[in-house]
């Protein structure tokens, strides 16, 4: 087998070594040169002195005697030397008695030379007489030509750089020549042989020892690759043992695989069977699927209708003349069939989340305003002994961007489940803000939750215990709904209790700042608060006041009041007020809990008096002091309102079937001041508007002669009411009845049962403020 020169090893090693001997030479050249260089310099310097010196004492009686003549005879003298090109002898008058020079001899290696030497140097000897030392007579002075010193240092040099080269050459050739002979020669011999030898012959191949290297690396390689050979043929023997018994097994598997295709076959046969049942099934889930869509929109329009008519009428009677026994009576049914609302909502959305049908929006809204009208809402569901209270970081947004009603949802449930396991202390919603998000915190001094049941409470249909539904009531729902929404919106929900000490939900939601913080306008004046230094009002006052440019200060309830002058006395204690009123002759704001109001002959002995109700929103709380400190007057645009809520705010056409919900329906238009004309059905619609101008139209869906997405269609196609805004009326609380009500051309959506509150959002949204088209 041959091999490349230059892949030989004794190549390799041989260009490795003498590519370090060449280094290790070359340095050498270079310190001998070095050496050299030192050596050539410093005899310059020794030759010119001693030059100098022997010159001296016939150049001192020159000077002495001032004789031209023999000045320039020893000038020239000097001048013999190959390397003096100047000679100059001055008297003690530095007057010049003789001066001779001759040109600098030219080569192209002067460069060198004179960048290693310097081109001239030039030596002076100072001339005196032995025998008067201290008295000079004069000064001898050479110029020495560096050249004839460092051509012949270059030439040395040159030499030994050349016989370095030679002797790396020669060592190369020594070493390759000694490499080859030792190494790549028995190395060669050794692949040849195993190269030519056949593993797979009947006796084991066996290699021969190199002469002269049986115990070195060479020979423990033909050692090792003779062992190798030896068990090669043992493992060939073995395999071909193998190979025999696996041709007698594969014998006995042939007559095993025969018999079991016949059963595979009959296997099959069962499978496909199987296969047709499974398919079978499948399509009877899809209908089934499909079947429970549709029972859960038909249940929710089925419910929804009655419970709109009966929460309407409900809410009508309330604002009627009654006997206070009639009122709560009332009042407790109107609570039941909300209850029974939101537990329709809850089950709705639950499953919409099991379906992924979910849908997010991303507007813009007023996350703190939403808080608070939610606790104002929920706060006639606190005990009397509970103080319920919005805690909001006076630098949070003012609008983010989000989905409100989901978000409205997340608040409610965490409320609502915070206010109905707390029977005594305090309930505080806090809302902050960190970077990329909002955190929503509902505290609470309730009943607690044990550590054991905290994993399952986010499960459908549970609560912490067999005993809460009892003793509290409910369904397990709320808590399941508000972690499956925290999840849609990417965020997350988190708790923190302890069995008797109260619980802490934590809702920490990637809503975007859209709008920053605004400040209101600062105010001026002193006001006090009389209230315990762990009541949430104090909590909340401390937060605002200070920031509105308020002094504030507070006084726990057994304080001394007397000699003190605020513009306004804030307090939540109804216990000292009639104490407060002899010390403080200041207006007064008394916080109370919902419906807990003073009766008008004590609200009147106490004047001025203000009352609100728990919770404190910041608006309403700046107004009522705005009001007070500075006797703000309401203002031309809430007078405009108040004027025009005595008119005809808008003519509506309801277009609805049922006669209970025209009744509701009638009767809360008729109360914030609209005109409302009805249509039984999509037909007595269009002939209504043909003969009369509306604002809006409130449009059921479902509905006999002509259904409301059909009357939809026709309004728009028509052309005429292009600008006329449709709101849907449907009882169909599913998802894809609004997108089926947006496809026909209406403009918002309402579900069933509405509230008066969404009723006058939607007015305040559609209707501008004024009087009816005529």
């Amino acid at each position: 087998m041959d091999i490349k020169f230059t892949n030989r090893l004794s190549y390799k090693q041989a260009r490795l070594t003498v590519l370090v001997g060449f280094i290790l030479g070359f340095l050498l050249s270079l310190v001998q040169i070095g050496i050299d260089y030192a050596s050539v310099d410093e005899a310059i310097n020794r030759e010119m002195l001693s030059l100098l010196d022997i010159s001296h004492n016939p150049a001192s009686r020159i000077a002495y005697n001032i004789d031209s003549e023999l000045a320039k005879e020893l000038t020239r003298g000097l001048l013999h030397s190959s390397s003096i090109t100047g000679a100059r002898l001055m008297d003690n008058t530095n007057t010049v008695l003789a001066n001779v020079s001759r040109p600098r001899n030219e080569s192209p290696y002067r460069f060198i030379s004179d960048c290693l030497f310097g081109e001239h140097r030039e030596f002076q000897d100072p001339l005196f007489l032995s025998h008067m030392p201290n008295e000079r007579l004069g000064t001898l002075i050479i110029e020495v030509d560096t050249f004839a010193f460092g051509q012949r240092f270059l030439r040395r040099a040159e030499i030994t750089l050349l016989s370095g080269f030679l002797r790396s050459l020669i060592l190369t050739g020594i070493l390759l020549a000694l490499f080859y002979t030792m190494l790549t020669k028995p190395l060669i011999k050794v692949i040849s042989a195993l190269s030519s030898s056949d593993p797979h012959g009947p006796k084991p191949s066996k290699l021969a020892f190199p002469p002269g290297h049986e115990k070195d690396e060479i020979g423990v390689l033909v050692k090792v690759a003779n062992q190798q050979f030896v068990s090669m043929a043992t493992e060939i023997q073995q395999r071909r043992a193998a190979e025999n018994r696996l041709t007698d097994y594969l014998n006995e598997l042939e007559n095993i695989v025969s018999a079991r295709t016949t059963e595979l076959k009959a296997s099959n046969i069962r499978l496909s069977l199987s296969n047709e049942e499974l398919e079978s099934a499948r399509r009877t889930a899809l209908d089934m699927a499909q079947a429970r869509a549709a029972f859960l929109a038909n249940m929710s329009h089925e419910i929804r209708t009655p419970l709109n008519g009966l929460l309407g009428m409900i809410a009508l009677s309330l604002d009627s003349t009654l006997t206070a026994e009639q009122r709560q009576q009332l009042s407790i049914a109107h609570d039941s069939g909300k209850v029974l609302v939101e537990l329709l909502n809850d089950i709705l959305d639950l499953s919409k989340f099991d379906a992924g049908q979910l849908e997010l929006e991303r507007i813009p809204f007023d996350l703190g305003a939403l808080v608070e009208d939610t606790a104002n809402l929920l706060s006639q569901n606190a005990a009397p002994s509970v103080e319920l209270t919005c805690l909001i970081d006076p630098q949070f947004p003012s609008m983010v961007l989000g989905d409100p009603t989901r978000v409205r949802q997340i608040v409610s449930n965490l409320l609502s489940n915070a206010l109905k396991f707390t029977r005594f202390g305090r309930v505080d919603v806090r809302l902050s803000h960190y970077p990329g998000g909002v955190r929503v915190e509902v505290c609470d001094t309730g009943i607690g939750i044990p550590q054991e049941a905290q994993v399952k409470i986010f499960q459908p249909f549970t609560q912490a215990g067999a005993g809460i539904t009892r003793q509290f009531g409910g369904t397990g729902l709320g808590l399941a709904l508000t972690n499956n929404l925290c999840e849609a919106m990417e965020g997350r929900l988190s708790i923190s209790s302890e069995s008797g000490f109260g619980s802490q939900f934590c809702a920490d939601l990637p809503l975007l700042i859209h709008t920053p913080a605004i400040a209101p306008a600062p105010l001026n004046g002193q006001v006090i608060a009389v209230s315990s230094a762990t009541s949430g009002l104090s909590e909340l006052l401390q937060s605002l006041l200070p920031g509105w440019g308020l002094s504030y200060r507070r006084y726990d309830l057994n304080d001394d009041l007397q000699g003190l002058a605020p513009d306004l006395l804030i307090t939540d204690c109804l216990d000292c007020l009639f104490g407060l009123r002899p010390t403080i002759s200041a207006p007064i704001l008394l916080v109370t809990a919902y419906g807990n109001f003073l009766p008008t002959e004590q609200a009147t002995a106490l004047s001025p008096l203000q009352q609100q109700a728990r919770p404190l929103a910041r608006n309403a709380l700046y107004q009522s002091l705005r009001r007070t400190l500075m006797g703000d007057e309401p203002s031309p645009l809430d007078a405009l309102r108040a004027e025009h809520s005595l008119e005809c705010r808008a003519r509506i056409l309801l277009v609805e079937d049922n006669p209970v919900n025209q009744l509701v329906a009638k009767g809360m238009l008729s109360k914030l001041g609209c005109e409302v004309i009805v249509a039984a059905h999509g037909g007595e619609a269009l002939a209504e508007l043909e003969e009369k101008s509306f604002d809006l139209v409130l449009m059921d869906c479902n509905m006999p002669v002509m259904n409301g997405y059909e009357a939809s269609r026709r309004i728009r196609q028509s052309g005429r009411w292009h600008n006329l805004p449709i709101v849907a009326l449907t009882a169909n609380a599913m998802p894809e009845e609004r997108e089926r009500c947006r496809a026909a051309g209406m403009s918002d959506y309402l579900a069933k049962p509405f509230r008066r509150e969404e009723l006058i959002t939607l007015l305040d949204h559609w209707v501008p403020l004024g009087p009816a088209l005529s």
